[in-house]
């Protein structure tokens, strides 16, 4: 079980905090220093794209011009070509850190009521992107999109599932035979049969079900909650390790949904969890700070930053999968430190 000493913050009181982190994922350096690298993720609130570099513990901030659901790396036949990004209204790439963006798929959604949200790629090399309806109240249009552009011509963007409020969490089994996503608002876990080949996947089924909120709960107020699942990610034996937002708790499931462990964060709002570093053994949790009570915020500094666990995870993580960019036609494709 760990505590509130058992965390160490990235970037503490600078560049590293965000309002609503998420979507982070370690990206190591290739050629002669591949044991080293940076942790990337966003700033959904706060329209950024972050990086550090934990040897220097230097972070650079990327600003961008809408709220970023989700990152990934990205490679053009082979190549290290910079980064794949989800924002508010469609799929964009850049070719360098900081650069131009180009826009290459459009999500068939009004990004006035919807916006991208959660996602990463699958292990063939398309990105996966799941949404978050926006409308008063809560709604039930969001919907998971498959973004492949592994072939020449445009990207082709395919609505895989929908009829949710906020999907998150998702995530690949080892053996590439299972994918696993997030219904939040339902405070589900759910795993569905895929075909990696094909991109078929079988019917829903509830890997893990957690308490609904209690009616009229309200933060600080004593009432229990164990919060809802957020961002996840799966180690090398298949478990699923999943962010419980409003919960303080980032959970280890096993394939069967059986509850491993659960770690106790300094903070209320968890959001995504990364097993990364050299060996992929060191846990990062991004959290939320964005619309958060001011008393709680008081008494959880840490609230907006990325947290890590000191001890390292007995079993490491899956390397992060690259978005697949087939050679255009006229284009050729250069790599990106």
């Amino acid at each position: 079980m760990g505590s509130d000493t058992t965390w160490q913050a990235i970037g503490q009181g600078g560049e590293g905090a965000s309002d609503i982190g998420e979507s982070p994922f370690w990206q190591a350096n290739e050629g002669d220093n591949a044991g080293a690298g940076r942790l990337h993720w966003v700033d959904i609130a706060g329209r950024a794209a972050l990086r550090a570099d934990l040897a220097t513990g230097r972070v650079e901030r990327w600003p961008l011009p809408a709220e970023p659901g989700c990152m990934a790396p990205a490679r053009t036949a082979g190549r290290a070509s910079g980064w794949v990004l989800a924002l508010r209204d469609g799929i964009y790439r850049a070719q360098d850190w900081g650069g131009a963006l180009e826009c290459i798929a459009r999500l068939p959604y009004d990004p006035a009521h919807e916006r991208a949200n959660d996602g990463k790629c699958d292990p063939f090399g398309r990105f996966w992107v799941g949404t978050r309806d926006e409308r008063p109240g809560g709604g039930n249009a969001a919907s998971v999109y498959c973004i492949d552009a592994r072939h020449p011509g445009p990207a082709q963007a395919t609505r895989m599932w929908g009829g949710g409020g906020t999907f998150n969490g998702l995530a690949w089994s080892p053996d590439q035979r299972t994918l696993y996503s997030a219904d939040t608002p339902t405070h589900r876990i759910e795993a569905r049969d895929w075909n990696g080949e094909h991109n078929t996947l079988g019917p829903a089924r509830v890997l893990h079900q957690f308490a609904m909120k209690p009616g009229g709960w309200q933060p600080g107020q004593g009432v229990p909650y164990g919060g809802r699942p957020d961002g996840a990610a799966v180690d090398a034996q298949g478990n699923y390790w999943c962010a419980l937002f409003e919960g303080g708790h980032v959970v280890q499931l096993s394939p069967a949904g059986e509850l491993l462990q659960s770690l106790a964060t300094p903070v209320v709002c968890p959001t995504m969890v990364c097993l990364g570093g050299p060996e992929r053994r060191t846990l990062f949790v991004t959290t939320a700070r964005h619309g958060r009570p001011a008393q709680e915020l008081a008494r959880t500094p840490l609230a907006g930053h990325v947290l890590v666990l000191a001890q390292p995870v007995q079993v490491p993580g899956l390397a992060v999968n690259a978005f697949e960019e087939g050679l255009q036609p006229g284009k050729g494709s250069a790599a990106t430190p």
